[in-house]
């Protein structure tokens, strides 16, 4: 089966650590299979919500956290990654590259913002 994977992606367990730069975890495996629940971008990114920069005023509303957003990259929903998370909780920026990791998803390195 061909993978359907967006070319301008690799599979997270190629990578040998976590990049150093802003990345997108994209919602389709390594076998280009598309990641379910179709909302798990919504999901995760909520999850980290908590993790918001120092000195941020509290939101009376829930808000995502600026180094965890969902989005979409071409088809596929994803979560854009800001290693600056790390400042906030060091373990959340390994949290969600091995999100990645253990569900076979892909990464992208390169991307335009959207």
């Amino acid at each position: 089966m061909a993978s359907d994977a967006p070319s301008d992606t690799v599979p997270a367990r190629s990578l040998e650590r976590v990049p150093d730069r802003n990345f997108l975890i994209v919602g389709v495996t390594a076998a280009g299979r598309a990641f379910r629940p179709s909302d798990w971008a919504e999901r995760l990114a909520g999850v980290m919500s908590a993790f918001q920069p120092r000195g941020a005023a509290v939101a009376s509303a829930f808000q995502y956290s600026p180094f965890a957003m969902p989005g979409r990259h071409g088809a596929y929903p994803c979560v854009r990654v800001d290693p600056a998370i790390s400042a906030v909780e060091p373990m959340a920026l390994s949290f969600l590259f091995n999100f990645a990791r253990d569900n076979d998803l892909q990464i992208a390195l390169s991307f335009e913002a959207a």
